[in-house]
């Protein structure tokens, strides 16, 4: 089969490799539908390896090279003797996580903090950017019919968006601020409309990614680059300042917009990756009596929650899929696209099996 292989920065090669097969009793063989390009790729194409394995992982034991692709729907080819909550045929979203199940923080829920962490795409046997990949029963949840295979590749990134407004405790009625209008940016706006924000302001200085944020008609969409964001939200909350900041961006300006313009005891969470240490006014925070949660993964247990919202129509994920790609253009018309700053792309899927 083809596969998408990270070898080293700036080097993904289309390779052909084995089948994987069912090895354990719970194991599930899959071929993958659509398969995204995440954000932690992108950063593995440009300056990697960051978390991509090159010496054997301590939980999977794999090196580089590396399939790619931990965002992905699919559908169940076979499965291991012990497999009882899918079946051949079932079309399924794929929690990628990979966890010992043994350290303090599996035991005691955490299972995205586990201290040997592996990921299906970027320290596993298998990966989405290729025709098959193998995962265990508990990374695999069923789609029901109201969920279609595209929709199904952006629950992922859609339990990663979830985790962070959840973990800003966003309530009906709040006033929220998203700081970059990328694929995370763009679905935690949406998560923080289905859940009852009253307005959600998305805040994008890349001309490109603005217009398509408006576009999408989730709320305001404001360029910050021509300093009138804090007077814009000063106006449209009677000068309080915002109830919940969403940083997206992974950066300093980004983060100091939550910061700097949340109300008194309001929240700002860390969602987006920063890739540098970032500088805040610490007195600020204190101040102001502002609470700063970071944000990391999602809940493993997640998946069934979301995958119902998105069948409920309140979390329409296929509005932030912006193109479709075959798998030997994974490079030229997806990651190179992707990286380009002044880029017109927010998600893009890939169809290892298309023509």
């Amino acid at each position: 089969m083809l596969a998408a292989r990270f070898h080293d920065h700036h080097d993904i090669r289309i390779e052909d490799v084995p089948v994987p097969e069912v090895g354990a009793a719970d194991d599930v063989l899959v071929e993958v539908a659509y398969c995204g390009i995440c954000g932690t790729d992108l950063h593995e194409y440009l300056v990697g390896p960051i978390v991509t394995p090159t010496e054997p992982h301590p939980l999977t034991g794999v090196t580089n090279p590396q399939t790619l692709g931990h965002e992905f729907s699919a559908r169940v080819v076979d499965v291991g003797s012990e497999v009882a909550d899918v079946k051949i045929g079932d079309r399924v979203a794929i929690m990628p996580a990979i966890v010992c199940g043994r350290c303090v923080q599996c035991r005691q829920g955490h299972g995205h903090l586990c201290v040997r962490f592996a990921c299906t795409g970027l320290s596993a046997e298998t990966g989405g950017l290729a025709q098959f990949a193998v995962l265990k029963e508990y990374q695999v949840a069923r789609l029901p019919d109201e969920v279609s295979d595209l929709e199904g590749a952006v629950v992922e990134p859609a339990a990663v968006a979830a985790y962070g407004v959840d973990r800003a405790g966003v309530r009906g009625g709040d006033v929220v601020l998203v700081t970059g209008a990328g694929p995370i940016g763009i679905l935690s706006a949406m998560y923080a409309n289905a859940v009852g924000a009253s307005v959600v302001v998305i805040s994008e200085p890349n001309p490109q990614r603005l217009a398509m944020a408006r576009a999408l008609d989730i709320g305001p969409a404001v360029d910050p680059s021509d300093g009138g964001l804090s007077d814009y939200l000063a106006d449209l909350t009677n000068g309080l300042g915002i109830d919940v900041g969403v940083e997206c961006s992974g950066t300093s300006p980004g983060l100091n917009a939550c910061l700097d313009n949340a109300r008194p005891r309001g929240t700002v969470v860390q969602t987006g990756l920063h890739t540098a240490p970032a500088t805040i006014d610490a007195m600020g925070l204190a101040e102001r009596d502002v609470t700063l949660v970071g944000s990391w993964c999602y809940l493993l247990t997640d998946w069934p929650r979301i995958i119902r919202l998105i069948a409920s129509g309140k979390l329409p994920v296929d509005r932030a899929v912006t193109s479709t790609i075959g798998l030997a253009e994974v490079v030229t018309k997806g990651f190179d696209v992707l990286v380009d700053p002044a880029g017109d792309q927010i998600k893009i899927l890939v169809q290892p099996l298309a023509a």
